[in-house]
């Protein structure tokens, strides 16, 4: 079969088997048909290598790469591939047919997106990278030319045609930039090498543009805008649109984030803090639509409570903080009942003024990380107080004292009998028992007399009751397990982003 033009294609019937009845689109190495499979009478995507292309061993490599890729992958996030042959000298891959239009044509039509379909969108797109990422298989040209909306509304990914898999040098060797340059990752646009991250830091710009309905970057050539990406941070997704809420806008900073090891680690990390962003934004509207209201109810229900996601992480956390005009988003969530920690709701739920915070640890050299404490009560999540590292999660064989355990007290600016303590904290999991004292912090632990209030297996933002008689000043947060430390440094901690006492 000798090199004929696309639309000199139409009616070809490749294999005996695929007609082809019409374009649907076209790249530099290849044209996308609708077609149909004559043996089940269904119609089917079929992507035919142009014959030029072919005839280069490396391409013709790359286009068989991404048919056995991609047959390895099954999620309905991602486009199904149904068969793959060569007919005459052209190569062909047959897909599912997903009726309907691909993001872009949608932004085209339509500008920005409601901002509930957007996150929902990126939470399919993320979950069909799951898959891939699974398998060490890098997409590198994630852009919504390259994710399809089905008739039912739903994303799908499609085109792994400049995919790699890790394990491999493949064919997308460092020195070379692949990908469409108004979503290239920094390292990508620089030529170096691609791994999930970069995957991830494409996303978050589809993301920025499905909320602002045009790429954050524009220059002259397509050189321009890689160097941009490379340069230039993105522009602030709030000021472009303010109704977003800072919960999705820091999900778009951080995915987006200039050094891959500034992003988020790996995609599942990235549908947590999107899931969450996706409740924040449903809580503000009232209601969820459209696919939106799909994804959110297929969130399993760990999901579902803003406070039993087992990390969370400071993009999140700050955004919830800022949420509402920057009131804590925590303390009207537990004035409504819904943070974990459990007990009748008491009190007006108004901030108890807080002077300062101290260290405790009276059972061992009586300093834990003085030079940071203030972290805890600096109104800024983003910092954390942190204890010592520990062999024992329970600080056996370090502490010697009746009562083992290290802690913080935070001291009031007057007395006060709040009715409760939140606490947020990037190493959920430890256990806690709160003390108060009106007068001079006691030097021991069993000068604080009776608890009045305790945790176990604390949460990211966690709740916790408190019982007192008689006003207080200093009210003690005494740690009874630690966690495993999350960096590589080993042994047991616990890290404390911030303290409130309310009402």
């Amino acid at each position: 079969m000798e090199a004929r033009p696309s639309s000199a294609m139409i009616g070809t019937v490749l294999s005996g088997r695929y007609r082809l009845e019409a374009k649907l689109g076209s790249g530099g190495m290849s044209t996308v048909y609708l077609a149909r499979d004559e043996t089940l009478d269904r119609p089917v995507a079929v992507k035919v290598m142009h014959r030029e292309m072919s005839e280069q061993p490396d391409q013709l490599e790359r286009f068989r790469q991404e048919a056995r890729a991609v047959a390895k992958l099954s999620h309905p996030n991602v486009v199904s591939v149904i068969d793959a042959g060569e007919d005459g000298g052209y190569p062909y891959i047959v897909f599912e047919y997903v009726e309907g239009e691909t993001l872009k044509q949608r932004i085209a039509r339509v500008g920005a997106l409601d901002v509930q379909e957007a996150v929902a969108y990126a939470i399919e797109i993320a979950r069909g990278l799951t898959v891939a990422h699974a398998r060490k298989m890098v997409h590198r040209d994630i852009k919504p030319q390259n994710i399809l909306i089905d008739a039912e509304g739903r994303a799908k990914l499609t085109d792994f045609g400049i995919s790699r898999q890790l394990e491999q040098d493949g064919m997308t060797a460092t020195g070379r930039v692949l990908g469409t340059t108004d979503y290239v990752a920094p390292e990508q646009a620089m030529g170096q090498g691609a791994d999930p991250r970069s995957d991830i830091y494409s996303l978050g710009v589809v993301l920025y543009e499905m909320l602002v309905g045009q790429v954050p970057f524009h220059a002259d050539s397509q050189v321009g805008v890689a160097m941009k990406h490379v340069n230039e941070e993105l522009p602030d997704v709030q000021r472009r649109r303010p109704e977003v809420s800072a919960a999705v806008a820091l999900v778009v900073e951080r995915a987006t984030a200039k050094q891959p090891d500034e992003r988020y680690r790996q995609i599942g990390e990235m549908i947590d803090d999107l899931s969450t962003a996706l409740e924040v934004e449903a809580a503000r509207a009232g209601s969820t639509s459209g696919e939106a209201t799909s994804v959110l109810d297929a969130l399993p229900p760990p999901k579902r409570t803003l406070s039993s996601r087992a990390r969370w992480s400071w993009a999140t956390i700050v955004a919830l903080l800022m949420v509402a005009g920057g009131a804590l988003l925590a303390v009207q969530l537990i004035s409504s009942g819904e943070v974990s920690g459990g007990g009748a709701k008491r009190g007006s739920g108004k901030p108890v003024p807080i002077a300062s915070a101290t260290d405790y640890d009276p059972e061992g050299d009586g300093e834990e990380n003085p030079g940071t404490v203030g972290l805890a009560v600096d109104g800024n999540p983003a910092t954390a107080w942190s204890t010592e590292h520990y062999e024992s999660e329970t600080f056996a064989g370090t502490k010697t004292g009746p009562d083992p355990g290290v802690g913080l007290y935070v001291t009031t600016r007057a007395p006060a009998t709040p009715s409760k303590m939140v606490v947020l904290t990037p190493t959920p999991g430890w256990d806690a028992q709160v003390f108060a004292a009106a007068g001079e912090p006691p030097a021991g632990i069993t000068g604080w007399g009776q608890q009045v209030g305790k945790v176990s297996n604390a949460a990211g933002i966690q709740k916790i009751e408190l019982r007192l008689r008689h006003p207080a000043r200093h009210f003690l947060l005494w740690f009874k397990k630690a966690v495993p430390a999350l960096d590589q440094s080993g042994g047991y901690l616990v890290e404390i982003g911030e303290i409130k006492l309310l009402k």
